[in-house]
C-alpha cells in the first residue's frame, strides 16, 4: 500500500511539474505572439501624427489566460479525460438507446424556430424584437442556408470551393438589377436568381472538370474574385462601389409592409412597425432553409446523391463503376450554386441595398468554416456551427461590460476573427470531424445505423 501511495504521489508531482513547464511555455509563446498585436496600438492624433499606445494590461490578461488555461488542461483536464477513456474501454460494451431528444432533435429545433418570433415579441415587445429577430434570427438562417448549399459541393461531392460567395453575389445582383430595371416582383425573381446562379455554377464547373484538391480551390477562389471585380468595374450596370439601392421589398400575397392604408399594419389594425416585415422575412428564410435541407436529403438518397459521395471518396473508382463524373461534378456545382443564388436574392430583399463589399473572400471563408466545423455532410452539425459562429459574433456586440475591463476603446466585435480561429483550433483538436462526425448511410441492409466519422474518408461524415 505504501508503494502504491508513493507511486501515486510521485505521478501527481510529475504531472504538476509538467503542467507548470507547459504553462510557462504557453505564456511565453502568447507573449511573443500578441506583444505587437495587443500590447501596442497605433493611432493618429489630431495633427495626423502616428501615436504608439501601450496596452500592457490587456496583454497581461491574454498571457495570464493562456498560462492558467494550459496549466488546468495539463494538470486536470487531460488526466480526467484519460481516466474516462480507460473506464470506457474497461466497461462492457452495452448498446445505448437514443434519448427522445436526440431522436427528435430536428423536429424540436423546427418547432422552436417557428415559436421564436412570438416568444421574442412577448418578452421584449414589438420594437425590442427587431434586433433579436433580425440579427440573431434572419442572419443566422441566411448562413445556415448558404452553408447547406456549399455542403452539397464540399461535403457531399468533395469539391473544395473557395469562391462560393460568387453565387451569393449573382443571386443578390440578379434580384437587385431585375427588380430595379424591369419592376419584377420578389416571388418571380426568387427562382430566376437561383437559375442564373446555377447557370454560373455550370460555367464554373466546365473549366475545372480535370482539377482537384488545391488546384480546384485556387480556380474557384479566382472565380469569386473575378465576379467581385466585375461588379466593381461594370459601373454602367452595377453602379460599381456605390452599389444598388432602393431595392423593392417582398410582399405577402400582394400586401406591402409599408405605412400606406393598404399596408400590412393598417390592414390588420396593428401599430406601424418594421418588426412585422422582419418577422415575415424570418419565416421566409426559415422556409427557404428547410427547403434546402429537404432537397439535400432527397438528393442524397437518389442515384445522383450516391454518385456525389462516390466521387468524394475516390474519383478513379467512381469512373471505373461507370459513373459520369462530368455530369456529377456539374450537377453538384449547379445545385449548390442555385441555393447560394436564392440566399443572395433574399439578402438583397432584406438589406434593400447591395454592393461588392458584401461579397468579399471573407464571406466564403466563413461559410466554408461553418461547413468544416459542423461536420462535412452533416446538416445538423452545420446548423449548430452557424448558430455558434454567427450568433457568437452578434453576442460580442452586446458584451459592452468588457469595456469596463479592457478600457473604453476596446471593441469586442473586432476580435471575432481571433475567436473564429480559436474555435477552429479547439474543434479540430477535440472533434476533428466537426460537431457532428457521424451520419446515417443512404443505403443500408435490414437496419439503419449511424456511422462514425472515423469510418469515412477524411472525416466526411
Amino acid at each position: 500500500m505504501a508503494n502504491v501511495a508513493s507511486t501515486t504521489a510521485s505521478a501527481g508531482t510529475e504531472v504538476t511539474a509538467r503542467a507548470l513547464r507547459e504553462a510557462v511555455f504557453a505564456g511565453l509563446i502568447t507573449l511573443g505572439l500578441f506583444v505587437l498585436f495587443v500590447g501596442l496600438e497605433t493611432d493618429q492624433n489630431i495633427r495626423n501624427e502616428l501615436v504608439l499606445r501601450q496596452r500592457w494590461g490587456l496583454l497581461a490578461v491574454f498571457v495570464a489566460v493562456a498560462t492558467v488555461g494550459r496549466f488546468l488542461i495539463v494538470a486536470y483536464v487531460q488526466p480526467w479525460l484519460a481516466q474516462r477513456k480507460a473506464a470506457r474501454v474497461a466497461a462492457p460494451d452495452i448498446a445505448k438507446r437514443e434519448s427522445f431528444f436526440s431522436r427528435n432533435f430536428a423536429k424540436i429545433a423546427i418547432v422552436a424556430l417557428v415559436l421564436y418570433p412570438p416568444v421574442i415579441l412577448a418578452l421584449v415587445g414589438v420594437q425590442g424584437s427587431l434586433k433579436w429577430v433580425d440579427n440573431f434570427g434572419i442572419q443566422i438562417l441566411i448562413y445556415v442556408m448558404l452553408a447547406w448549399g456549399l455542403n452539397i459541393v464540399v461535403g457531399l461531392a468533395g469539391l473544395l470551393d473557395l469562391g462560393y460567395v460568387a453565387f451569393y453575389a449573382v443571386g443578390a445582383y440578379s434580384y437587385a438589377l431585375l427588380s430595379s430595371y424591369f419592376g419584377l416582383s420578389f416571388w418571380v425573381l426568387l427562382p430566376i436568381a437561383g437559375i442564373l446562379a446555377a447557370l454560373w455554377g455550370v460555367i464554373l464547373g466546365f473549366p475545372v472538370l480535370r482539377l482537384r484538391g488545391d488546384y480546384l480551390a485556387i480556380v474557384t477562389l479566382a472565380f469569386g474574385e473575378i465576379i467581385r471585380l466585375v461588379l466593381i468595374n461594370w459601373t454602367e450596370v452595377t453602379k460599381g462601389t456605390f452599389g444598388v439601392s432602393g431595392i423593392a421589398k417582398a410582399t405577402l400575397f400582394g400586401i406591402k409592409f409599408d405605412a400606406s392604408k393598404d399596408g400590412f399594419a393598417a390592414l390588420f389594425g396593428l401599430p406601424m412597425s418594421s418588426a412585422y416585415y422582419k418577422i415575415f422575412l424570418f419565416y421566409l428564410i426559415l422556409a427557404l432553409a428547410l427547403l434546402t435541407a429537404f432537397v439535400t436529403i432527397r438528393l442524397r438518397r437518389m442515384p445522383i446523391g450516391r454518385a456525389w459521395e462516390a466521387l468524394r471518396e475516390d474519383e478513379i473508382a467512381c469512373r471505373s463503376l461507370g459513373i459520369n463524373t462530368t455530369m456529377t461534378k456539374l450537377t453538384a456545382f449547379a445545385t449548390g450554386a442555385m441555393f447560394g443564388g436564392i440566399a443572395g436574392s433574399f439578402f438583397a430583399v432584406r438589406q434593400g441595398f447591395v454592393s461588392p463589399e458584401s461579397f468579399v473572400f471573407l464571406e466564403s471563408a466563413v461559410i466554408l468554416a461553418i461547413v468544416v466545423l459542423g461536420g462535412m455532410g452533416s446538416l445538423t452539425g452545420i446548423a449548430i456551427a452557424a448558430v455558434v459562429m454567427v450568433g457568437g459574433t452578434e453576442i460580442l456586440r452586446e458584451l459592452t461590460f468588457l469595456k469596463v475591463i479592457f478600457g473604453p476603446t476596446f471593441t469586442p466585435e473586432l476580435y471575432r476573427m481571433l475567436i473564429f480561429g480559436l474555435a477552429m483550433v479547439v474543434v479540430m483538436v477535440w472533434k476533428p470531424r466537426g460537431f457532428v462526425g457521424s451520419r446515417e448511410p443512404t443505403a443500408f441492409l435490414h437496419e439503419r445505423k449511424a456511422i462514425s466519422g472515423s469510418f469515412t474518408k477524411e472525416g466526411h461524415g
